[in-house]
């Protein structure tokens, strides 16, 4: 009987090991995985004009990403000089110009200053009955509905952002009463990690 139950007990700690090496292996793996993908992807990501690796003898993997990442910081820094804010005013000057890019270049540069900006005071984050009463979902009030659809219902309407796990760059765009929204005291930074953890990450 004392053999059984010590086979018993190995045979759990070997379950356990086991379940515990699923646990630490899966975060690692995803992560290497995409790492893995981005560098895959990331001679498309700069042209062959200004990319390096089309002039070096040899790749040098994720080369691109670096100077990627360099150029965007580059960019940002230069957007806030002087001349930079004067050549952006001329370019969102003409992108407004063009019918069908004007749209695109508004609602996507309104959606990333609404999701970027660091305006502590004012709150995003917002918990919402959905998809049915008594379920939770986490979203981003992205601004207060103050056009046709609010005067056809008579209400006061919030938009709200409801994006999906484990990718939230794809999502629902809802319309709530302002009286059914919870503002949440979280960053933007908190709750993207909470829904790219699908819900395993804490919540302060």
């Amino acid at each position: 009987m004392a053999q059984i139950e010590k086979k018993r007990s190995f045979l759990t700690k070997i379950r356990n090991y086991f379940i515990t090496g699923i646990v630490v292996l899966i975060p690692i793996g995803i992560t290497v995985y995409f790492t893995l993908f981005l560098i895959s992807i990331s001679s498309k990501i700069l042209p062959n004009e200004i990319n390096p690796n089309h002039y070096l003898p040899y790749n040098i993997p994720g080369l691109e990403i670096l100077i990627s990442l360099f150029l965007i910081t580059f960019i940002g820094w230069l957007s806030l000089s002087f001349l930079g804010k004067k050549f952006l005013n001329i370019f969102n000057h003409l992108l407004k110009k063009i019918p069908i890019l004007r749209t695109i270049y508004s609602a996507i540069g309104q959606m990333t200053e609404t999701f970027t900006k660091n305006d502590t005071k004012k709150k995003n984050v917002v918990l919402v009955e959905y998809p049915r009463k008594g379920s939770w979902a986490v979203g981003f009030a992205t601004k207060e509905n103050s056009g046709q659809i609010s005067d056809k219902t008579k209400r006061e309407l919030i938009n709200v952002f409801i994006p999906t796990t484990p990718n939230p760059t794809s999502g629902f765009l809802l319309m709530f009463p302002k009286e059914d929204i919870i503002y949440l005291d979280l960053t933007f930074e908190e709750a993207s990690k909470f829904i790219v953890s699908a819900g395993t990450s804490d919540v302060k």
